[in-house]
């Protein structure tokens, strides 16, 4: 029998509880050995990096070691897999051990102070261990100008379908910066494709990013920097993500996004369009799970939603954050919802799961 839990952020971020160092399994997948990447011949920042200790390993791309360590949400656990893969498809090895690996790949969260404290205590210790270093995730992407990050190779979030070409020019001694917001007939996209080769950290869960970015301009969110604006994938192009991952053995499919409920207002359709099309590729004995979304853009999709999630393959659960009991608080911060708004959102779910509690 399933169970709805309604979660606040005032205990914990429930994207922090399943983040990459909590399903790691005992092993891991091999990378698909079909699967072939071609660096983009495209122009991009280079300067000669000063502070390694080490002479560059050399030119022979995909004998080297490479450590990857990741912060912050699902999301950011999702991007990782997807940068392992490619590395791996490349000939790159992944290894847990840092202190064997030549370069370090460092994908960061800014939500929490913590977080990015970690994230730059790792960055000291890998140059002074003369490591080479790529930085990734929302630090870098929303301060790319940061003294802690100054002088090492960036790949900004929606980039990371060309962590081969950054990793590549670092280990020859170069310092590279790719940032910045993929468009695409003038519309953002939602980044890199779904369909890279991926190595997953738990091989019975498949993450799929539906989108990325929000529509909200709260007033302490750094992750809005980074991020930026919503862009939404293509449902055919999720749909052919999950089928693929199914057909790999998955068992489980997390959809996550900065804010799931806002899922593709850019290009036309909804989430619960979204999730009636991803139900009916589900396997037996497979369950689809709904990441974060935001009080504001869930009102509308109640109904539908409350439908979904009494399917027998999907996870009665649905994470909405809240900031503060009080309307004025919420109306300073800019989140678009009084508490009237997120009381109604849990009542109505309560209501029609009151035999499952």
């Amino acid at each position: 029998m399933n169970e709805i839990g309604v979660c606040s952020e005032i205990i914990n971020d429930i994207e922090d509880l399943i983040s990459a160092q909590d399903i790691i399994p005992k092993e891991r997948f091999k990378p698909l050995k079909t699967v072939k990447i071609k660096p983009k011949k495209t122009q991009i920042e280079s300067i000669k990096c000063p502070n390694l200790t080490e002479e560059p390993v050399g030119d022979i791309p995909g004998t080297q070691k490479i450590y990857l360590k990741t912060w912050g949400c699902a999301h950011n656990s999702s991007d990782s897999e997807y940068m392992a893969g490619q590395l791996a498809a490349y000939g790159y090895k992944i290894v847990e051990d840092k202190f064997k690996a030549n370069l370090w790949l460092l994908n960061s969260c800014t939500v929490k102070n913590p977080a990015e404290d970690h994230f730059r205590n790792e960055i000291n210790l890998a140059k002074s261990l003369g490591k080479y270093v790529v930085v990734a995730g929302c630090v870098p992407q929303g301060a790319p100008k940061a003294d802690f990050v100054r002088g090492l190779s960036i790949i900004g979030v929606q980039q990371i379908d060309r962590v081969v070409e950054v990793v590549e020019e670092t280990l020859k001694g170069n310092s590279v910066k790719l940032t910045g917001v993929k468009k695409e007939n003038g519309k953002k996209m939602g980044g890199a494709s779904l369909l890279l080769p991926k190595i997953r950290r738990n091989p019975l869960i498949e993450i799929i990013a539906i989108n990325t970015g929000c529509l909200n301009q709260c007033t302490y969110c750094k992750t809005k920097h980074a991020r930026g604006d919503l862009g939404s994938y293509p449902p055919e192009e999720i749909v052919t993500r999950a089928k693929q991952a199914f057909s790999e053995g998955v068992v489980e499919i997390w959809l996550t996004s900065e804010d799931t409920g806002t899922y593709g207002r850019d290009i036309g359709t909804s989430l619960p369009e979204l999730l009636w099309q991803l139900v009916e590729v589900i396997p037996e004995g497979c369950r689809l799970r709904l990441g974060m979304t935001n009080p504001p853009y869930i009102l509308e999709h109640l109904e539908e939603i409350s439908k979904i999630m009494n399917h027998s393959r999907v996870y009665a659960f649905l994470h909405v954050p809240v900031q503060s009991g009080s309307d004025q608080v919420l109306a300073d911060m800019k989140r678009e919802y009084c508490r009237e708004d997120f009381e109604h959102v849990v009542n109505y779910l309560k209501e029609k799961y009151v035999l499952k509690f």
